[in-house]
């Protein structure tokens, strides 16, 4: 969707660079379990993957956040591991435990029978709800579709679950470095013909989450995480050169360099990294997202408040960044408290943009 289809673009010009009157501001996992209408959803659907699995249900959580604050976007309801699960792992959720696959990868020779899901066959349910909340925003702001990274998704499939010391995947990778490429390879394959499916079906913005690319040494992460990232961003821009998107990796700072230069239009910060300083070493190249510790938000209005107001300081005058939290919000979290935050980034980030 243009700039000019929708009711509010800020997050549109914002990943462009181009002038707005705030800064936009939006949640990562903002849709979840902190808000009691998503928990009586949830009830009503029996149980998380039906709802992801379900249009109707995964729009009407993802509408939730919107009427409650004035967010300056949506980010479809789903989960990463959609894709793993449609190549046949049969993903299950377990309480205090979390995702688990019943069929996780265990030997190198199971790597080369993995096939490419096909995105309106295998993972259907996802783009009819993206199809379907569309309908429902109405233009009021953009739609981000999103997928696990390549790397992200190996962990995964390899560890079979996600409370993991990373012994099985990083052996894996030592021990089989032929089958751990073609791995990451089908993944890779995977995901960009998935988001180019969720971008067909109305999705706005692109994003990609590598929450474990933090735990390679450098040449690792470029071997295994970036160059992966990197073929879905080139894949995505030539097909679709206008569209956004976001690279998020869960402890990048000593790689954002290297990210910036996939091409991507706009870095996903955790809370270690000082955004001022990203912004000297990256900005005039891409826009930055984040990126206040989701603690932050466990603690009184006021710390709230001053937390907030020191990341717009620090990036500063201009466009170019969008507010959003350095991972997910937690379960825990008083509503009241995000409250807080997105109502001092509207009120607040206008003195840097003119």
């Amino acid at each position: 969707m243009t700039t000019s289809n929708l009711k509010n673009d800020r997050l549109l010009l914002a990943l462009r660079k181009e002038p707005v009157d705030r800064t936009p501001v939006w949640i990562m996992r903002q849709a979840g379990r902190y808000l009691p209408e998503y928990r009586e959803t949830r009830k009503k659907a029996g149980d998380f993957l039906t709802l992801c699995r379900t249009p109707e249900l995964a729009c009407e959580v993802t509408m939730q956040p919107l009427r409650r604050y004035q967010l300056d976007a949506a980010i479809i309801f789903s989960d990463i591991l959609v894709i793993p699960d449609a190549m046949g792992l049969e993903l299950r959720l377990v309480e205090s435990i979390g995702p688990v696959f019943e069929k996780p990868v265990q030997e190198p020779a199971a790597v080369k029978k993995l096939g490419v899901p096909d995105p309106e066959t295998d993972l259907g349910y996802v783009l009819d709800a993206i199809r379907t909340t569309k309908t429902s925003l109405d233009g009021l702001v953009p739609l981000i579709g999103f997928s696990g990274s390549p790397w992200t998704l190996a962990v995964y499939m390899i560890e079979g679950r996600s409370k993991t010391d990373f012994s099985k995947i990083l052996s894996f990778a030592k021990n089989n470095p032929e089958e751990v490429h073609i791995l990451l390879e089908t993944l890779s394959k995977s995901v960009s013909i998935y988001l180019e499916a969720q971008a067909r079906a109305g999705a706005d913005v692109l994003m990609v989450f590598d929450t474990w690319g933090g735990i390679l040494n450098t040449d690792q992460y470029l071997n295994f995480s970036l160059h992966y990232m990197n073929k879905i961003v080139q894949y995505l821009s030539h097909l679709m050169p206008d569209l956004p998107v976001i690279l998020f990796t869960k402890g990048s700072d000593e790689w954002l360099e290297h990210i910036a230069e996939t091409g991507c239009h706009c870095i996903g910060l955790d809370w270690n990294t000082d955004i001022g300083k990203a912004r000297s070493r990256v900005g005039s190249d891409v826009a930055l997202q984040g990126n206040l510790n989701p603690a932050a938000l466990r603690e009184d209005k006021d710390s709230i408040q001053q937390k907030t107001k020191a990341i717009l300081q620090s990036f500063g005058s201009g466009s170019g960044h969008i507010f959003n939290l350095g991972h997910g919000i937690t379960p825990d979290i008083d509503p009241e408290h995000v409250a807080v935050m997105i109502d001092t980034v509207q009120s607040e980030s206008s003195q840097y943009h003119n």
